[in-house]
């Protein structure tokens, strides 16, 4: 009998982690993803696993997103010694953003226990720290898109392209239980179609147990083609107000996205004489690990890319300044308009963009641009919700900035996309929605029996479920 229990992205879009158990398996623990938004300290000392870590043996990771995987160096912290299967480009990516990460969490922890020191409070002790991050990354097992990997006695584990970020994978686990054949499909974050960069999401055709992600099952995006032209009237409209543009960014992925279509612009002489400015050294390294796989890429579009140079991506936009130090950061604040500044962190709860948002966010001249998922609980969220004020840093700031939200750069499937990926597996499995909000999941859920017969569940948090 194999059982699988919802410890998070239940009903909600962060914090990936299922328990997969089975006889002849064991524990195996699907994804180990932070909650985002809020004070990451105060998180830390909320949080629990509600599992003994010591107990799993094998963790799989769809793919380097924190959400899915921000949680590993506190899993290895409390015990945890064995296996973590994910694709090679997910290895590379996560050494730079559970690096990035905990250096954040440490740096957050000091400052936390300095005010505690001062007023003579309890000192906290780290949850994690930099050892564990080395500990994780020497754990990792890398494999290849198609490639079977062993689980326990009698499972199978495959990756196929999740056409997400670099390196994300569908998840298949085949499991064979007294000779009866059960396979459990998990979709990690589906891309679009047609996504720059990014290969289509693999079409499967058969599971028993479909786990799917539901993230915007409540919309669509707008094509490639109608974003562009959005994008490049909101930033013709800001230079002619001489404005300067801000544009949250997730590292891994909505980046090097960005700095393809941004380069389009350059190439077809659209994009007025922007300077532009990539302030994250996280962002940066992650650019430089798209160039070292870029043949994971989709070749229509990496055909516009001068492969032969050691940085593509950044070679097809000449004006791109790329801001590693703080002092680079900064500097970008004397520049009083013509400024097109990618920044993290991609749902604006902390890292350089806030400083830009202290710098900019009060000017009307100034446009902001979201181009991810904004989650509830974060400054970005507020503001796509219409806040008029926000505090920054402790400091209340009124909001005048023109906001505007493109949802065609999401590196997530819409409403018809999840629903066409769900619709191929024949006969129809038992279908599961999880990572995201319960309004997407409904309206998701109606869609599927609406136009496919198709009925599904969705789980609360700690939830289980045989099958």
């Amino acid at each position: 009998m194999a059982t699988m229990t919802f410890f998070g992205a239940a009903q909600e879009v962060t914090g990936s982690c299922y328990l997969l158990e089975s006889e002849g398996l064991g524990k195996i623990l699907m994804e180990c993803g932070m909650h985002q938004g809020g004070d990451t300290v105060d998180r830390m000392q909320r949080e629990k696993f509600d599992f003994n870590p010591k107990k799993i043996d094998a963790v799989v990771l769809s793919h380097a997103h924190l959400d899915h995987s921000g949680m590993l160096p506190r899993l290895i912290n409390q015990g945890y010694d064995g296996p973590i299967y994910c694709t090679h480009a997910t290895a590379d990516l996560l050494r730079i953003m559970l690096k990035d990460s905990t250096n954040l969490y440490l740096r957050d922890l000091e400052r936390e226990n300095v005010k505690r020191r001062r007023r003579g409070d309890k000192l906290l002790r780290a949850e994690y720290d930099m050892n564990d991050v080395t500990q994780v990354l020497s754990q990792c097992v890398g494999l290849d898109y198609e490639e079977k990997q062993t689980l326990g006695s009698t499972g199978t584990l495959t990756f196929y392209d999740a056409g997400h970020i670099l390196g994300s994978a569908i998840v298949q686990i085949d499991i064979k239980e007294r000779d009866h054949p059960k396979r459990l499909v998990f979709s990690g974050d589906l891309g679009k179609r047609d996504a720059v960069l990014m290969n289509d999401p693999e079409a499967l055709s058969h599971a028993d147990l479909l786990v799917m992600e539901s993230t915007y099952g409540d919309r669509e995006h707008r094509t490639e083609m109608d974003t562009l032209k959005e994008l490049e009237q909101i930033l013709h409209e800001t230079w002619q107000r001489g404005g300067n543009v801000m544009i949250p960014s997730f590292a891994v992925g909505r980046t090097q996205e960005l700095l393809y279509y941004i380069g389009c612009l350059h190439q077809q002489g659209k994009l007025d004489n922007w300077q532009v400015f990539l302030d994250s050294p996280m962002a940066i390294e992650v650019t430089h690990v798209y160039d070292k796989w870029i043949e994971l890429l989709d070749e229509k579009d990496t055909l516009n890319l001068d492969i032969n140079h050691k940085a593509p991506l950044e070679a097809f936009l000449p004006n791109l300044f790329l801001a590693v130090t703080p002092e680079d950061s900064i500097a970008i604040n004397k520049i009083t308009k013509g400024a097109l500044i990618i920044a993290g962190s991609g749902m604006c709860n902390g890292g350089r963009i806030c400083h830009h948002f202290k710098q900019r966010i009060w000017n009307n001249r100034n446009t902001l641009i979201f181009v991810g998922f904004q989650a509830r609980g974060t400054i970005g969220r507020s503001l796509v919700d219409g806040a008029k004020r926000i505090k920054l840093f402790g400091e209340p700031f009124v909001v005048k900035s023109r906001i505007e939200t493109l949802g065609g750069f999401s590196a997530h499937a819409g409403q018809s996309g999840l629903v066409r990926w769900a619709s191929r597996f024949k006969p129809t499995p038992r279908i599961v929605l999880v990572h995201g909000e319960p309004e997407a999941q409904e309206m998701l859920a109606d869609k599927l029996y609406k136009d496919h017969q198709i009925r599904v569940e969705i789980p609360s948090k700690h939830d289980s479920l045989v099958f």
